[in-house]
């Protein structure tokens, strides 16, 4: 009695479970993901060898141009929940007696940007519609005897956020006594600990045997 062939068949693998997976988290990371906001001027940072990541909050940034302008930039910390930004520029606008209303604490909140303007100007920046508006008022913040206007950045951020870091982004060809003052706020209102954002320097590394 002849065997009884059983047909094989060829597997098929079906592909769409994947592909719909594969587009479900693409979307989700463009929906969520923020773009690194660009810098006001251009800074050509000096090169190192560490490698040390950059936290992603809780960071207070000074970058300082080569033309020696000074600007500021201060996160909303771990959550958005908690508002830093409007806070410390409500303390800001106390200070200098400038009443912010609740849409240009909003805009301060969103502007994720680097900024470096006189606190007497931060109205017209903020209600500003072309980036060419805003530059022509980015003249760096006041941090002169008279009026140091970084130093009170400095205080009400770390007032607001006791656990913010300092960092430091310095072009290359910065002078010396515009980081030498900046460093000397820090210093004033007790801040001894700070990073320097620099780029990564390859190193060549040679085997003495040969």
């Amino acid at each position: 009695m002849p065997k009884i062939k059983i047909p094989h068949k060829t597997p098929r693998v079906d592909m769409t479970p994947m592909v719909d997976l594969f587009s479900l988290l693409l979307t989700f990371f463009m929906l969520t993901a923020t773009m690194r906001p660009s810098e006001p001027a251009p800074i050509d940072t000096p090169f190192s060898v560490s490698e040390t990541p950059q936290p992603d909050a809780n960071v207070m940034t000074m970058v300082i141009s080569a033309e020696g302008k000074v600007f500021f930039n201060i996160d909303n910390g771990p959550d958005t929940i908690l508002h830093f930004r409007p806070k410390i520029l409500e303390e800001m606008g106390k200070r200098y007696n400038i009443q912010f209303t609740g849409d240009e604490l909003r805009k301060f909140e969103k502007y994720s940007s680097s900024f470096g303007v006189d606190i007497k100007n931060l109205k017209t920046f903020l209600s500003a519609r072309e980036p060419s508006e805003r530059e022509k008022l980015e003249k760096g913040i006041p941090m002169d005897t008279l009026d140091n206007q970084l130093a009170y950045w400095v205080l009400y951020a770390r007032e607001v956020n006791p656990a913010v870091k300092v960092l430091i982004k310095g072009d290359s060809n910065a002078d010396y006594p515009v980081v030498k003052k900046v460093l000397d706020i820090l210093q004033d209102k007790n801040v001894n600990r700070f990073s320097l954002i620099t780029s990564l320097e390859v190193v060549q590394v040679v085997d003495a045997k040969k």
